[in-house]
């Protein structure tokens, strides 16, 4: 018991004891001095940007998962479109940081935010800036998104599942044949994304000393680790190793991206192959602020050019003939509810906004079995599941946030949680939020942590990550579900009812939960499916 009140201290020390550190050493700056600082370290995203084309026969809005699958299949069918996006076009480089990091954050990490606090509870301050991580606070909940070209494959942590056809079945209620996703529409996207899991030659170096002790740990709990898919380019992280280029991926990178392109996102495939058909552009700097449907049944959307440090360029109104929602579940859930509110898609029906969720995220540690370091290594390398009580997830991962060891082993949870919210309309703000109780919060760390609790003591695990209050945090969610769900606020493909050629292509189309995995591969393949649908029927 003395060897672990010792290590509990010490534990305790290496987490928090990092709070001030960290926010002395990132403190808020004047915006002028550090955006000279970010013009010279990344000056391509301070390059003069296009303006997009007054009427376009489609509108994309968003660049991640559904709608980069939307821009490419448009264009191959001959349909020029136009991809809006409020972020910047990041740049990779095998040797500059583009990209910083989430142990010491600078504005680069975060959209227009002065302060934030990670899965550590730690809080960072940094100077106001157009970065990739988009945190947005709502009672009960902070809701991570991204704000980049290629979306949130630039932030994930790459992992790529596909949930149990029985848990899928259960939330979409017949809507979506997973036969056929299993068939047709999961393999495709596991093709054009390259989905591998971890090579056993990476697995075995020293940044997944963790991923090791991890599987060891749940092994002694009698669980079977299966291997996770990734998106990540194993070359790139082999040369990390080797020391051939600036490393990433190995030492803790990812939430606020992979500076030398060590993920292999939608930058470098979908929307990559997008472009190269000469009718798709995409334009970044450009945030969507209102949509609407005109007499005649073009569509009306409303655009705010921005540059990198918030500055309104100009405000325009675009058309097109057909107008894709691929902005992710806060950003397409508030475009419809405020269309909706304002009587500019008077005919949306009553489902506009219902069913959001937050996938079950939990972020959990536990104490190792022995004294040692365990590396850094982002790839998650494997998962278990239980469903003693309620079905849970949880998958290796490593400790964003803290560029020391803690003698922490850390999870993502994703339990299968029935809770679900609706965004409301503040007219008075022209404001669209939601909430989350703390019962929904409670319960879903409930679950989570058991089977946490249940490895740990099996393992004998040296620190009780507990009597810290660091084993479990579910206060914000970086899979937000829901608010336009399928089957109900659209058809079974996305077509949103009461408006022909409006269409939802991205995470508000899920009911607040992929069964307990990443929701990334199920969100890429119903947008492949529906997409395909949509041009096979000409509508």
């Amino acid at each position: 018991m003395d060897r672990r009140a010792f290590l509990r201290g010490a534990a305790a020390a290496a987490l928090f004891g990092a709070a001030g550190t960290a926010m002395s050493a990132r403190p808020a700056a004047a915006d002028p001095v550090w955006s000279n600082l970010f013009r010279d370290w990344v000056p391509e995203i301070f390059a003069p940007l296009p303006d997009p084309p007054e009427h376009s026969p489609a509108i994309v809005i968003g660049s991640g998962f559904g709608a980069s699958v939307t821009a490419l299949r448009l264009a191959q069918a001959g349909v020029a479109n136009t991809v809006l996006e409020r972020g910047s076009q990041w740049p990779n480089d095998p040797w500059r940081e583009i990209f910083t990091g989430d142990d010491l954050p600078d504005g680069r990490g975060f959209w227009h935010r002065t302060s934030f606090t990670g899965v550590t509870k730690v809080p960072m301050q940094c100077a106001s800036f157009g970065g990739v991580l988009d945190c947005t606070t709502y009672p009960g909940i902070d809701v991570w998104r991204a704000a980049a070209v290629g979306g949130g494959s630039v932030i994930f942590t790459g992992a790529m599942v596909a949930p149990e056809r029985r848990f899928f079945d259960h939330i979409f209620g017949g809507v979506v044949d997973y036969g056929e996703l299993d068939r047709v529409y999961y393999p495709r996207v596991r093709d054009m994304l390259r989905l591998n899991p971890i090579p056993s030659d990476i697995y075995a170096s020293k940044p997944f000393t963790h991923s090791r002790a991890w599987d060891d740990q749940v092994r002694k709990a009698g669980y079977q680790p299966l291997p996770n898919d990734s998106v990540f380019n194993w070359d790139i992280l082999r040369a990390e190793l080797a020391g051939t280029t600036r490393a990433s991926a190995t030492v803790a990178r990812s939430n606020l991206g992979n500076s030398n392109g060590a993920k292999f996102d939608l930058n470098q495939n979908y929307l990559k192959y997008a472009r190269e058909t000469g009718k798709s552009a995409i334009f970044p700097g450009h945030r969507v602020d209102a949509i609407a449907q005109e007499a005649g049944g073009r569509f009306a959307v409303t655009v705010t050019k921005l540059s990198p440090t918030g500055e309104s360029l100009g405000v325009r109104t675009l058309t097109c003939d057909r107008l894709f929602l691929g902005a992710g579940s806060i950003g397409t859930s508030e475009l419809l509810v405020r269309a909706q509110a304002t009587g500019t898609l008077p005919k949306l029906n009553e489902h506009i906004g219902d069913g959001w969720g937050t996938n079950g995220d939990v972020v959990l540690a536990r104490g190792a079995s022995a004294v040692g370091g365990f590396g850094q290594g982002v790839p998650s390398a494997s998962r278990i599941f239980d469903e003693r009580a309620v079905p849970v997830t949880l998958e290796n991962w490593y400790i964003p946030g803290i560029p020391f060891e803690t003698g922490a082993l850390a999870s993502l949870g994703m339990v299968l949680d029935p809770a679900r919210t609706r965004f409301g309309y503040d007219r008075a703000a022209n404001t669209v939020a939601l909430s989350w109780s703390a019962r929904n919060r409670e319960e879903t760390t409930a679950a989570a942590r058991a089977v946490d609790r249940r490895v740990a003591e099996a393992a004998d695990a040296l620190v009780e990550y507990g009597a810290l209050g660091y084993d479990a945090n579910a206060l914000f969610t970086a899979h937000p579900l829901g608010g336009a769900v399928l089957g109900k606020a659209t058809d079974g493909y996305g077509r949103v009812h009461g408006h022909p050629g409006l269409y939802v292509m991205d995470g508000a189309a899920i009911p607040g939960s992929t069964g307990t995995v990443n929701p990334s591969l199920t969100i890429t393949a119903l947008a492949e499916r529906n997409i395909e649908a949509i041009i096979r029927e000409g509508r």
